[in-house]
């Protein structure tokens, strides 16, 4: 079952919201913590599960964002359509040079997706700062299959790790299919 909330692009509405939301909001954001990438990056995922479910409008049945800290998403919301997406909240600094992060063990996602009304999904929030002034330069709101793998690789951590090679290229095959996109993993 193909969702209708991302093969037709309503994705992207969600990721636009996001943004302009983030740039519209002054002061969340203290010295101390604007010069910790994690912290401005827990603060961002912050305010974006307070307000995610806003964001969906009428596509969202059900929302949660209450998610053990290490658990594979930071979110998650069931669409009227029946399809369950879990979403993990990645940020990155807009000028710095090593940025690979983690998404999803290969094990967990092999796993989450023997169910075709799983989809993992991706908010990559980049961002440049200057003191305590934020500013959101781009949202990229997509499931993992819409990733390509020429800007993907495998970490060798357990059964192995899905992470973004470098987060200051990230590659797009809009409305790619699961199926293809799962036989180029494998």
């Amino acid at each position: 079952m193909k969702s209708i909330f991302y093969y037709q692009g309503h994705h992207k509405k969600v990721a636009t919201r996001i943004k302009e939301y983030i740039n519209s909001r002054d002061g969340f954001l203290s010295p101390q913590t604007s010069r910790s990438p994690r912290a401005v990056g827990d603060a961002l995922e912050s305010l974006v599960a307070d307000r995610f479910e806003s964001f969906l409008g009428d596509w969202c049945s059900e929302y949660s964002c209450e998610f053990a800290r290490r658990a594979m998403a930071d979110m998650a919301f069931t669409d009227v359509q029946g399809i369950y997406s879990v979403i993990d909240v990645n940020t990155h600094r807009e000028g710095t040079s090593f940025n690979m992060p983690n998404l999803i063990s290969v094990e967990r996602l092999a796993r989450f997706y023997e169910s075709d009304a799983n989809v993992f999904s991706l908010v990559m929030i980049k961002y440049s700062i200057e003191g305590t002034d934020l500013e959101v330069s781009d949202v990229l709101f997509t499931p993992i299959e819409f990733l390509d793998w020429k800007c993907l690789t495998v970490g060798a951590l357990g059964w192995g790790q899905i992470q973004i090679a470098n987060s200051n290229s990230i590659r797009m095959i809009e409305r790619n299919s699961r199926k293809e996109w799962m036989l180029q993993f494998l």
